[in-house]
């Protein structure tokens, strides 16, 4: 079972995808701020991280940052949820080819479209 950390400060955001994506048959861990997320990843790595943009102490692309320094097999895929629609986000996404942007609120099935998609290309 491929293993998901989902990184979101609110906490009912962060139950929601759990729950529907351990029906979509992940198993997921929660994280509510970015240094909770380095501590996760650090015990147990995930096959794919799922994170919000803003969130205290340390914001999405902070923690992207210190993910692709310190950790490079996380590179597979990181989808970075945001609200925003500010292109400050998308270009400093750009030249990541391995990080990919998803407008809140987050369709389920475009999700877990992707999700499939990225997890059957691994294993071909």
């Amino acid at each position: 079972m491929k293993k998901i950390l989902v990184v979101d400060d609110e906490p009912h955001v962060s139950m929601i995808l759990k729950q529907f994506l351990e029906r979509a048959n992940y198993q997921v861990t929660i994280a509510l701020n970015g240094q909770q997320a380095l501590d996760k990843i650090a015990q147990e790595m995930p096959d794919l991280l799922i994170t919000d943009v803003q969130m205290p102490k340390m914001n999405g692309i902070q923690l992207c940052e210190i993910i692709n320094r310190d950790y490079p097999t996380l590179h597979k895929l990181i989808i970075i949820m945001t609200s925003r629609t500010d292109n400050d986000i998308r270009v400093w996404a750009e030249p990541h080819s391995h990080i990919e942007l998803m407008e809140k609120p987050v369709s389920m099935r475009r999700l877990t479209a992707r999700l499939n998609e990225h997890f059957s290309t691994l294993e071909t």
